[in-house]
């Protein structure tokens, strides 16, 4: 269904669940691939369990906070492959607290990198996406509705997904930005949260149950793939339904 051959896709948190199944995914379409997390031994684990061949991937470590690695990232990646045609920011961090008792670095930090990493990542990829490329940014439910102890993650949230609507009216015709909003999906980052509700948010789910990294990653793809040619500025919620019902 997707044919991702020689495009060049940019994944940063790429240990994470999510992007892991967007790194398979994508691979598997035929794409060379720019992957970077915080720890290059997280990346060398990701390629040794997805079997991933060398000359289809590019590994570089990369602190979504700082500028410079976005820029270092992308000008290895033209180096090795010539060109870059997608760009999705995964990296993301979900620690928990009340607003009240948040500290300023506590605020600080989770907003650079569930924001500011985002946009240098977008920032640096720029000047080298080519036309009829694609941006595709992970948001979440939390941005759009707000989230009890997660306030300064749900903050970073809805600001990206303004950071995107801006995106698609400045680099409109020549590349297409859009969110994938994730309600509860089942990766490591929601256990805790899990663990002390699940229950009660699996009800308030319609298709009870979990979403898969899978299912986010069928999404992504789909919104940077020309099958989605005409669609830029939008979010496509994949949350099983509790974005609407809660």
């Amino acid at each position: 269904m997707f044919n991702f051959k020689e495009k060049t896709v940019y994944i940063t948190g790429a240990s994470g669940g999510i992007a892991m199944s967007c790194i398979k995914k994508f691979y598997n379409a035929g794409a060379n691939l720019i992957l970077t997390d915080l720890h290059l031994s997280d990346l060398e684990a990701v390629c040794r369990t997805l079997n991933l061949a060398p000359e289809k991937v590019l590994l570089m470590a990369q602190d979504v906070r700082n500028p410079e690695d976005a820029i270092t990232a992308v000008e290895e990646g033209i180096k090795k492959f010539g060109s870059l045609d997608i760009v999705i920011p995964c990296a993301g961090f979900y620690p928990k607290s009340l607003v009240k008792d948040l500290s300023d670095l506590q605020w600080k930090d989770t907003l650079s990198i569930n924001l500011d990493g985002v946009f240098y990542t977008i920032r640096a990829a720029i000047p080298y996406l080519q036309d009829g490329g694609a941006i595709v940014n992970i948001t979440s439910i939390a941005g759009h509705k707000g989230s009890f102890k997660h306030g300064h993650y749900a903050t970073a949230k809805g600001a990206v997904l303004t950071l995107t609507r801006t995106l698609a009216l400045e680099l409109a015709p020549a590349i297409r930005v859009n969110n994938v909003s994730p309600g509860l999906i089942d990766t490591a980052m929601i256990q805790d949260l899990m663990n002390e509700q699940g229950d009660l948010l699996i009800s308030q789910t319609p298709l009870n149950r979990l979403g898969t990294s899978d299912e986010i990653a069928n999404a992504v793809m789909f919104l940077a793939s020309n099958h989605a040619s005409f669609i830029t500025g939008e979010t496509l919620h994949v949350n099983g339904g509790l974005y609407i019902a809660s």
